[in-house]
């Protein structure tokens, strides 16, 4: 080989080497241009924490860490603009106001990757819904008339009723960290519970203590209470329907095929399978004066001795031939 060949090949090798030299540096100057900040995350909810990241735009910092801004959520310096000099991003609520985070001088520690990743957990939202009960009241009316042992009744049972709540709930390793109610709706009302405080009454076979005198009754306060509503149930459209009920009470009390259910019109409404009384309890709705004030009328005036009718039956219009007076049919065979 020839001098001048040996020189061309050392030249080559010297310009390789040099080229792989070259290279080296540029990639030693690029890795040291790349700074590894630590930078501090402030969330809405208050909750700090520290990640590590070679990245300057707020933007791709939050991206990088999976933080996604709710709607009512803002972030200072804002997604457009690049890392503050204190290394701080703060995400609050845009309702309140912004607070300054003040920086905090640390001692310099050496943090690993793994350091960071231990003690950095995604923060889930949750819709939750829950049923609550609403507790009943309890309304007790004093009915009581005169003197006497007083005694407790339930007339109406209490029933609670349910709510529907809707909450946003914050989750950290499991646990609950936030929780704001959104709505709130009832879904079913609550029953007051009614209980009325009454005089005992020392009772007959017919179930009433009364007075008779001069062909008219007489009743406690309770007593006319309960022939009203009893009454109205029965008819409530007219006086003259109302009258009509009690008359036939009244009359049946002078009846020797009747008079074994009771001797005053209170007994007679009380017989079994008679009236609406012993047949179901939808009178009830109707006590303590919620029926028309003629109606009320109507029950003074029979036991004062005013009557309309001789009957001793009556029946819904249409079930029966007879006299119809406000709705109902009145005859007396059995």
């Amino acid at each position: 080989m020839k001098n001048n060949d040996k020189a061309s090949i050392s030249l080559k090798k010297i310009v390789c080497i040099s080229i792989i030299l070259i290279f080296l540096l540029s990639v030693g100057v690029m890795a040291g241009n790349v700074q590894v900040r630590n930078v501090k995350i402030v969330l809405s909810s208050g909750y700090e924490m520290d990640v590590l990241t070679t990245k300057t735009s707020i933007k791709d910092i939050l991206n990088e860490n999976h933080i996604v801004l709710l709607e009512d959520e803002k972030v200072s310096p804002d997604t457009t603009e690049e890392l503050s000099d204190n290394n701080t991003i703060t995400i609050t609520k845009e309702s309140e106001e912004e607070v300054e985070v003040s920086e905090k001088v640390e001692k310099s520690t050496d943090v690993t990757t793994e350091d960071i990743l231990s003690n950095y957990s995604t923060i889930v939202e949750k819709i939750v819904v829950e049923k609550e009960e609403i507790p009943f009241k309890t309304i007790t009316k004093d009915v009581t008339s005169g003197s006497g042992k007083k005694q407790d009744r339930v007339v109406q049972k209490g029933i609670n009723g349910i709510k529907e709540i809707t909450y946003k709930v914050k989750y950290q390793n499991d646990e609950e960290i936030e929780k704001t109610k959104i709505s709130e709706k009832v879904i079913k009302e609550p029953v007051d519970k009614i209980i009325e405080v009454r005089t005992q009454q020392v009772t007959t076979r017919g179930g009433s203590r009364t007075t008779y005198n001069g062909g008219k009754w007489t009743y406690s306060a309770s007593e006319l209470d309960l022939l009203c509503a009893i009454t109205a149930q029965e008819c409530n459209s007219s006086y003259e329907g109302a009258l009509a009920v009690i008359t036939t009470a009244c009359n049946r009390t002078q009846s020797s095929s009747w008079r074994r259910y009771g001797s005053d019109p209170l007994s007679q409404y009380k017989a079994p399978s008679q009236f609406c009384y012993s047949i179901d309890n939808h009178w009830r709705k109707r006590l303590n004066g919620n029926y028309p004030s003629y109606v009320k009328q109507a029950v003074i005036d029979a036991l004062n001795g005013k009557r309309n009718h001789t009957y001793l039956s009556f029946r819904a219009a249409g079930y029966h031939s007879g006299e119809i007076i406000g709705g109902n049919v009145y005859f007396n065979s059995l």
